[in-house]
Parts: structure tokens; C-alpha cells; sequence
């Protein structure tokens, strides 16, 4: 009976040793996505451009006010074991889809801003655009820079032989409250974009 005890964990660890960090069926759709970004902004296709920027904006909004206002209360209230077969499903994904969507609002805002002629000084946007560069700059520090590697730090330390339930939950709040942050921040993203799409 005991050995039936210390042996029940052992399928749901060996199947944690099996996370991808990055999920391989998802690359070939992130390629098509940067290779048309790549041709928007090559060609100039300014219908794709602005495709690209509306919904990689879009997503990169929903995302983070679903992440860090509804996902993030739930998740605080799951028990540690819980919270960990969680985070092996929902980190992997995170992984691709914050990057993918970042360079599409990023990569081709710059090159609508430009042809919408917003980047010059005279222009009565300008200082608009400004603050939304500085205002989306940060969230794509805090996006890049804490929450991939949260990302990784979760789906690294479920890979684990024993991953350790605390140092998961840890690193999903660390997540949890960094996206609620960059959601508030999302709003003023939505008011000086809206402020600049109705002049």
C-alpha cells in the first residue's frame, strides 16, 4: 500500500519532464505571421500594416487585462498543485504568443506612425505618440524582460525530477502581477490611440 503511495506522483512527474519551453507546432504559424510582417513592412502594404498593428495591438490588450484581471484572481485562489499543472499548460503558450504579438504591434505602429506622417515634429499627434512610445516601450521591457523570463523560469522548473510547488507559484505571481500592471497600462495605450485615430 505505501508503494502505491510514494509511486502515484510519478506519471504526473514524467510527464512534467516533458514541457516544451518552446511549443514546435506553434513555430510555423509564428513564422508565417513574422515573415507577413516582414512583407508589410517591406512592400509597404499599408492595409497589412495596419492589420498587423489593429490586431496585434488588440491581442497584446486582451491578453494582458485577461491575464492579469481575471485570470490572475483565479489563480490565486488554486491550490499549489493545482497552480503548477496550470502553468505547464498556459506557460508554453505564453512563450510564443507575447513575442509574436509584441512584434506586430511594435514593428508596424512604427512604420504607420511614419506614413501617417504622426513622427513629425509639426505634426499636432506628435506629442501623442511620444507618450505612447514611451508608454508601450515600457511594456515591452516588462513583456521581454519579466514575463518571458518568468515564462521560462515556470516550464524550467517544471521540468524538474521534483519541481518545487512554491518556486511556481512564486514565479506565477511574479507573472500574474507584472501583466495586471502592463493591462492598467494597456488602458492609456487605448485612450491615446483612439485620441489620435479621431483627430
Amino acid at each position: 500500500m505505501s508503494s502505491d503511495v510514494v509511486h502515484a506522483p510519478s506519471p504526473k512527474t514524467e510527464r512534467r519532464t516533458h514541457i516544451e519551453v518552446v511549443p514546435r507546432r506553434a513555430l510555423p504559424l509564428v513564422g508565417a505571421i513574422v515573415l507577413f510582417v516582414a512583407l508589410s513592412i517591406g512592400f509597404n502594404w499599408r492595409w497589412a500594416l495596419i492589420f498587423n498593428h489593429v490586431v496585434g495591438g488588440g491581442l497584446w490588450t486582451g491578453i494582458d487585462l485577461f491575464v492579469g484581471l481575471v485570470i490572475g484572481p483565479i489563480l490565486g485562489r488554486l491550490s499549489p498543485q493545482a497552480r503548477a499543472e496550470f502553468s505547464a499548460r498556459f506557460m508554453p503558450k505564453m512563450v510564443v504568443i507575447m513575442p509574436t504579438v509584441v512584434l506586430m504591434t511594435l514593428a508596424t505602429g512604427f512604420q504607420v506612425a511614419r506614413a501617417l506622417g504622426n513622427l513629425s515634429a509639426s505634426n499636432p499627434n506628435h506629442v501623442w505618440l511620444v507618450v505612447s512610445f514611451c508608454v508601450v516601450g515600457i511594456m515591452a521591457v516588462i513583456a521581454l524582460g519579466v514575463l518571458e523570463p518568468a515564462n521560462i523560469a515556470v516550464i524550467y522548473e517544471m521540468n524538474q525530477p521534483e519541481p518545487n510547488a512554491a518556486r511556481i507559484g512564486r514565479l506565477m505571481k511574479r507573472f500574474i502581477y507584472t501583466a495586471g500592471v502592463t493591462g492598467v497600462m494597456q488602458i492609456a495605450t487605448l485612450i491615446i490611440m483612439t485620441r489620435i485615430g479621431s483627430r
